[in-house]
């Protein structure tokens, strides 16, 4: 496998566990309660808070609704899509 392969396979793995992430993020939203500097949900709040920051302040909560978690589920959807999808421009590289 070339450089290209091994990068398309980290930016797969990358782009999905970011999205996984953000999803979760998106359901402890349901649960106001629960504290993202304790340790189960530090896993997910850690990684993803630097990227909702910058958002939030472009789009702020609506009616207490926090809709960033949303936009990065759909930045990195289209990201992975675009670069990785069955005529993605890695995926064309490669082929």
């Amino acid at each position: 496998m070339d450089i290209l392969g091994v990068s398309s396979l980290i930016l797969g793995i990358f782009l999905g566990v970011m999205t996984l992430l953000f999803i979760f993020r998106i359901i402890l939203t349901w649960y106001p309660g629960v504290d993202l500097n304790r340790f189960p949900f530090s896993i997910i709040g850690w990684p993803t808070e630097p990227l909702l920051v910058p958002v939030r302040r472009l789009i702020p909560p609506i009616g207490g609704v926090d809709i960033a978690p949303i936009v990065w589920v759909g930045i990195c959807t289209l990201l992975r899509e675009v670069l990785l999808g069955q005529q993605g421009l890695l995926t064309m590289a490669i082929h």
